[in-house]
């Protein structure tokens, strides 16, 4: 029988199990994608010597609360990161290296939109520290890109692309499908020639309409047209699934496809329920202090978040997480992952067994394959993953 003591301190640790990691969110953007909920914003004129002070500060503020960590891996997301100073970027990773020890296969990932000023600054990325790029290239024909609202070409996607893996070992980018009147043959064509380019990393989204995007608000006045059926949308899910796999690029992660051993690193400590500092307007955390797990949150807003920093912390809101909110994170998030959830440890998270009903019942319709130390989504069940997560979470 364990002790309650022993139970506690298995809790405060469980986040060794996911690595710890950094997330550094720049809100700007060029121009706002009619897509796009992320926190993001339109400005012309951005005093990057201001916003650095101010990244610094955060970084001083949460570091205190986690010394001694190896850091594994650093992440800058947006918004459009690739219009950050690289002289910022490089300040706030040598900051970063002053805080916490780097891990030696630490990832230092930027993600960057592929128009020609951006991309001639990736070697300047480069040497500021940030190994990995993530480029949002979202389609490979013209005309789909100015529906989705992107102010780059093909050809300028193309171009910026041959740079950055001139520059970087790994590099990766973004497609979107599922768009207005895509047609099956149209995405297996576009994801060949993405195929044909990438290096070792796909990112790979079904088009959602989001409520409060512009696209959320066509769509609710039927001004959003010619989006695939369920059905289809199932169909190019499915062919997604054996293209990548023919080309060596298998799902990881119900979104995410890699060649074995190229996975994101830093969003793996996110599916794998690590901890991991957010900073920046709207960023969220994860992270385990003076053994409680708390989900932070910071102010959304750019001159919100600048006013709150100079206050002595940018977070709006600080939570500390039940064992029963820590089991559903860890559930949903691992559910994702093709190597799926390690039963021991949710149920050391929960303080009790997984839902014996919903196994049993998941298993008998093919949606998961359970081993009984491990439990992980089927092919058919990643295409109505939310169902499967619900069944655990109510069934």
């Amino acid at each position: 029988m364990r002790c309650k003591n022993w139970s506690q301190a298995v809790l405060a640790e469980d986040w060794r199990n996911g690595g710890f990691g950094l997330y550094v969110h720049w809100p700007f953007c060029q121009a706002k994608c009619p897509y796009c909920d992320f926190n993001s914003y339109v400005s012309q004129n951005i005093d990057q010597k201001q916003w650095l002070t101010a990244y610094l500060s955060e970084l001083s503020r949460v570091s205190a609360e986690t010394p001694t960590r190896i850091l594994n891996s650093i992440f800058f997301g947006g918004g459009t990161p690739s219009l950050m100073h690289p002289d910022t970027v490089a300040a706030i990773i040598e900051a970063a290296r002053g805080y916490w020890t780097f891990a030696n296969d630490i990832e230092i990932t930027l993600e960057a939109n592929p128009g020609s000023v951006e991309a001639g600054r990736f070697a300047d990325y480069h040497n500021a520290g940030v190994n990995r790029v993530s480029m949002g290239i979202q389609a490979m024909n013209d005309a789909d890109l100015r529906r989705l609202g992107r102010i780059h070409t093909v050809d300028e996607a193309t171009a910026a692309f041959d740079i950055a893996r001139n520059c970087f070992d790994r590099v990766s980018f973004d497609l979107i499908y599922a768009r207005q009147d895509q047609t099956l043959s149209d995405w297996r064509s576009e994801l060949n020639q993405a195929l044909n380019m990438a290096i070792d990393h796909l990112s790979l989204y079904q088009l959602t309409i989001e409520t409060g995007t512009a696209f959320g608000d066509r769509y609710a006045i039927g001004k959003l047209r010619g989006l695939p059926g369920d059905d289809l949308s199932a169909d190019m899910y499915e062919v997604t699934q054996d293209v990548c796999d023919s080309h060596g690029l298998p799902m990881y992660e119900v979104s995410n496809h890699a060649k074995p051993g190229s996975e994101s690193r830093h969003n793996l400590i996110y599916w794998q329920y690590g901890d991991y500092v957010g900073i920046g307007p709207g960023a969220h955390g994860r992270l385990t202090v003076n053994n409680q797990r708390l989900a932070t949150e910071c102010e959304m807003t750019p001159g919100g978040w600048l006013a709150k920093v100079h206050k002595g912390s940018a977070e709006s809101k600080r939570t500390g997480l039940t064992r029963k909110e820590q089991a559903e994170e860890f559930l949903m998030m691992g559910l994702r992952l093709r190597q799926g959830l390690d039963v021991a440890r949710y149920e050391e998270l929960a303080g009790k067994p997984l839902n014996a009903s919903a196994r049993q019942y998941l298993t008998d319709i093919e949606m998961i394959s359970d081993t009984g130390r491990s439990i992980s989504v089927t092919k058919q069940g990643f295409m109505v993953l939310n169902a499967v997560i619900s069944e655990f979470l109510t069934g």
